[in-house]
């Protein structure tokens, strides 16, 4: 395999769609680093895997010898963005946005090479514009040519408002490719119109049209949803390696194979069909599958021992063996007089009703710190913490606080 075959194969690894693949090969035969850029408003603090799959993406130009632009939009941030919504989004203060993208640049250099990526803020050029410069900017497009963007075609069908200011979002992100002079854009599906606006406000400035290539949504935990911190679906980057391996170990077989291609570094498409063809034939349990994806995310975020030490405590969850002590902790609010254990086990999530974890306690299946409990009138006030087990697979490490 040529060199140019080997990185459109990598550079295509996932990829929805390459607008236009020729003049990414084009592109790429010029022999120097091209200019990679992919947007991020600063909406919440905290970035997830959902938001790792393009940054993946510009790790792997990065890795092919290109330079990748990690763009914060705090000046878009304060537009608020509708995509994929039906109505307006909140735009954010300007408090909220330094404040969001100030912890952005220690979690992407979990994935992206320091030393190959421009940080850069979109105030630096729309702070100096003025409003004449914004006027004749806007002055770019039609409303006709707005409302072929799916989400205002159908606000705009429905009768439901759509504020001036979020036909200026397309366009403002369309310059930031003239201001940084983007060779290629990366954004999911739903960035699509976006990413065109930047196609051809470059050509109205004498710039060569950038390559877009759009990734795919990933879905999260539920495996239907977009992976969003809103609905609750999501794995944080930052979150204690443990929490990543078995909220990992939680998703669904077909899921699975989805986020190996998405997320994964460490497994070819090659190696990937093998293990896929070794699960159907029944050479490979999928659980052993997962765990090697699992524990691949929670070593890329904290670091191989780390990742030992989560597999470990999942170990102890599904097994009943392993250190319990590195399990997450989950702090219970309890009135001063304490939580018998039956609804503890429910505020814990190891009992779905007071009869259910009193049945259990009958059944002797119910562990402290290892040791099982026969007591059903024992109250657990505020200061206690300790291992609860339902079971042989069902733990929770929790700490009482006084509340509730």
């Amino acid at each position: 395999m040529s060199d140019l075959q080997h990185a459109l194969e990598l550079i295509g690894r996932g990829a929805e769609e390459i607008l236009k693949p020729e003049e990414l090969a084009e592109r790429l035969k010029l022999g120097r680093p091209l200019r990679v850029k992919a947007g991020f408003d600063p909406t919440a603090p905290d970035l997830h895997l959902g938001h790792t799959v393009l940054l993946n993406k510009m790790r792997q130009f990065q890795d092919l010898g290109h330079q990748v632009i990690f763009l914060i939009g705090d000046f878009t941030g304060m537009i608020g963005d509708p995509t994929g919504k039906n109505a307006t989004r909140k735009p954010l203060s300007r408090e909220d946005v330094l404040a969001n993208a100030g912890t952005y640049a220690a979690q992407v250099f979990k994935v992206l090479d320091r030393e190959r990526t421009e940080v850069r803020f979109n105030s630096e050029w729309f702070g100096k514009m003025s409003a004449a410069d914004m006027i004749r900017l806007a002055a770019q497009h039609t409303v006709a040519r707005m409302l072929e963007r799916d989400d205002f075609a159908k606000r705009y069908a429905a009768q439901q408002s759509i504020a001036i200011h979020e036909f200026l979002y397309p366009l403002v992100q369309g310059y930031d490719s003239v201001a940084l002079q983007a060779d290629v854009e990366l954004g999911g599906t739903d960035q699509k119109f976006n990413l065109l606006m930047g196609r051809g406000l470059q050509e109205h400035f004498g710039q060569p049209p950038q390559i877009v290539l759009t990734m795919p949504l990933l879905e999260g935990l539920d495996g239907v949803n977009k992976m969003s911190k809103s609905l609750g679906n999501y794995i944080g980057i930052a979150e204690p390696a443990i929490d990543i391996v078995t909220k990992a170990m939680k998703i669904g077989d077909g899921l699975m194979w989805r986020w190996y291609e998405l997320l994964s570094f460490e497994v070819s498409l090659a190696e990937l069909q093998r293990m896929k063809a070794d699960v159907a034939a029944g050479r490979l349990n999928p659980r052993d599958a997962k765990l090697r994806l699992a524990r691949e995310l929670a070593a890329r975020f904290h670091g191989a021992a780390e990742a030992e030490r989560a597999v470990a405590g999942w170990h102890a969850v599904v097994r009943g063996e392993g250190d319990t002590s590195v399990l997450p902790l989950s702090e219970i609010a309890v009135p001063v007089e304490g939580l018998r254990i039956a609804p503890l086990l429910v505020a814990a999530g190891l009992a779905g009703s007071n009869s259910e974890g009193n049945r259990k306690l009958k059944e002797r299946a119910v562990r402290v710190d290892g040791e099982v409990l026969e007591d059903g009138q024992r109250a657990f006030t505020a200061g206690f913490e300790g291992v609860l087990q339902v079971g042989k697979r069902n733990f929770a490490r929790v700490r009482l606080v006084r509340g509730g």
